[in-house]
């Protein structure tokens, strides 16, 4: 039976699969001898939080500021994201850590890949993958891929170049490019490439003494010049042709990368744990409004998405009693009706059940009928807010 299936069928609550998900950091920190550090993104669902941010550096910050330990594991899943918050973690973690691995069960991709490669280790299941190296640019109100975009223009280039003129629609999206927009898309990917030639001489490559083959001393300047050319290939996206193309072991340690990975899997035990955790928070992704993962053994972070929905239904011109909100679950579309009392008034609940409303739940956690679990904390923040009343429960 796989993982997904165990977990399934033992029906977990949420709050149960966070309980999970900390014991097993905590039983992969005995094995390891190490802190393990849980990031993980909703690769897939349409949110605009979930690439890597500058919000994510300060909870990272925040929570690994007063560990004083020497080693650091950090789980890595990410579409990618900004490389000047990759910068800013890597820059607190370095400073603070002195042995850190990432760990790569899913996908790091992009701005996460860059991460990797400050690592003294890149530890990787056969399900983990690596990405090209990009950046991602905001243009207009989108975040895009700096090379798609660089291609994409070059691309009308040679047309215009070759017909003489583009048609109208290519003509208007081009006259809408400044200098300075493209001159920074072409510093985006000069950034990104500059961060891997630094890290991976000062941390990859710092105990690397002899060559394999020929055990030549190695100099400084070979590690620099191995760096650029692994930096070169995996900017090479005439090889890679996509931007979320997957990048396995086999590719990274082959002779044009020749990067050394420890591979998860030969450890059957600490395999199962990472797999695991991989597992929980895939679980927490779609089984929740869950979208992001901040976790340690101790402590725990989770980037909640608001359901859209219509507004609570406040009483306008005085002070009121209760407000109604109809809450859909974004799994299955089923509408479900809510109320919020500010008073401890008996009829109200007689009142709202008789129309098939429920109470606002406790724990501000709405479970669907199909199983997904809806956090409701921003509709609670908001209804008491707007209402100036804190909602009794």
């Amino acid at each position: 039976m796989g993982l997904m299936s165990e977990y399934i069928d033992r029906r977990m609550s949420a709050k149960e699969m966070e309980e999970e998900l900390l014991r097993l950091i905590a039983e992969y920190n005995k094995i390891r001898n190490t802190y393990l550090f849980v990031y993980a993104g909703a690769i897939g669902k349409q949110i605009p939080d979930i690439p890597l941010s500058m919000d994510d550096y300060y909870i990272v910050f925040d929570m690994l500021k007063d560990v004083n330990l020497d080693n650091l594991d950090f789980y890595i899943e990410t579409p990618g994201g900004s490389g000047e918050a990759v910068e800013e973690i890597v820059r607190f973690i370095r400073d603070k850590f002195s042995n850190i691995a990432f760990v790569v069960s899913g996908e790091a991709k992009s701005a996460g890949t860059i991460m990797v490669l400050s690592g003294d280790e890149i530890h990787m299941t056969n399900s983990g993958s690596l990405g090209p190296i990009d950046a991602q640019v905001k243009i207009g109100r989108s975040v895009i891929s700096a090379y798609g975009y660089i291609e994409w223009i070059d691309e009308k280039r040679k047309e215009a170049k070759k017909v003489g003129k583009l048609n109208p629609f290519d003509a208007t999206m081009v006259a809408q490019i400044s200098p300075g927009e493209l001159s920074g898309v072409h510093h985006a990917l000069k950034f990104a490439e500059d961060l891997v030639v630094k890290w991976l001489p000062k941390y990859k490559f710092k105990n690397w003494n002899v060559t394999e083959n020929r055990k030549i001393s190695v100099t400084e300047k070979m590690k620099r010049e191995r760096a650029n050319e692994i930096a070169r290939e995996l900017m090479n996206h005439a090889r890679w042709r996509s931007h979320g193309r997957s990048i396995k072991i086999s590719d990274l340690e082959s002779e044009t990368i020749g990067l050394k990975i420890t591979k998860v899997d030969d450890d059957a035990h600490l395999s199962d744990i990472v797999y695991r955790i991989q597992t929980i928070c895939r679980l927490l992704f779609t089984g929740t409004t869950t979208y992001k993962i901040f976790a340690t053994e101790k402590e725990k972070i989770f980037k909640q998405a608001v359901p859209v929905g219509p507004p609570p239904k406040i009483p306008a011109g005085k002070v009121p009693d209760v407000a109604e909100v109809e809450v859909k679950c974004p799994k299955c579309g089923k509408t479900h009706k809510i109320y919020a009392k500010f008073i401890p008034d008996p009829k109200i609940d007689e009142n709202f059940r008789n129309k098939g409303a429920k109470p606002f739940p406790r724990d501000n956690k709405l479970i669907c009928n199909c199983g997904f679990e809806i956090d409701l904390s921003g509709i609670k923040n908001e209804i008491e807010v707007r209402s100036g009343k804190k909602i009794i429960i």
